[in-house]
């Protein structure tokens, strides 16, 4: 089974899981953000990315300059560890891990969470590559990925149990969307996905051809 199709299953679940006011919530949250024409801002291929210095889950500085001297660079960003459709995708990266090295580039995976918090993720689902913390989202924010939860949906995620405060030590309520890119040596993006739409994520395996 691949990626998509898990993350269709744990859609396709969610409607049991989930009470009809609580999706209507959330739908019209994300239809108010397609309204907005978000992704029409964002960095395209043939775009540069930009140089980061984020710590990873023991606190290390990470530098994408050191990371690209090395070989071409995937980075990609998820919600947090609370969030089932991140975790499966992380799941499909660490699958394809051999196959991204045997390519002599590397793998990152960023979110706003605290290094304990990136830890945990690390620990629990055996993960082999970079997992930073994007604190307060400043560097997503610099890629124009960051948007803030209004707050009927910012309630429905405190009632089911997602607490920003503990996992991003802020009460901001602002994540970023999902995206993934495929950094060249030269910091050319190769390739890039994202969508408003938090379940829909691309293959990890699509990514290898641009390597």
């Amino acid at each position: 089974m691949n990626v998509r199709e898990e993350l269709q299953i744990m859609a396709d679940s969610s409607k049991d899981r989930i009470s009809s006011e609580a999706r209507e919530v959330m739908s019209s949250f994300q239809k108010e953000l397609e309204s907005k024409k978000l992704l029409s801002t964002l960095r395209k291929v043939g775009d540069k990315f930009p140089n980061f210095s984020l710590p990873n889950h023991r606190g290390e500085l990470i530098k994408s300059e050191d990371l690209l001297q090395e070989g071409s660079l995937i980075v990609t960003f998820y919600r947090g560890g609370w969030c089932p459709y991140c975790n499966i995708e992380l799941r499909g990266y660490q699958a394809i891990l051999p196959q991204i090295q045997e390519k002599k580039a590397q793998l990152v995976a960023i979110s706003p969470e605290l290094a304990d918090n990136s830890l945990e993720l690390v620990q629990k689902h055996g993960l082999d590559f970079l997992v930073l913390s994007d604190l307060d989202n400043k560097f997503a924010q610099e890629l124009g990925l960051v948007f803030t939860l209004s707050k009927e949906l910012a309630t429905v995620y405190k009632e089911f149990g997602i607490d920003f405060k503990k996992s991003q030590g802020n009460y901001s309520s602002r994540l970023p969307i999902p995206a993934t890119y495929v950094i060249g040596q030269d910091h050319t993006i190769k390739f890039a996905h994202y969508d408003i739409n938090y379940a829909l994520r691309c293959e990890p395996s699509d990514t290898l051809k641009f390597l």
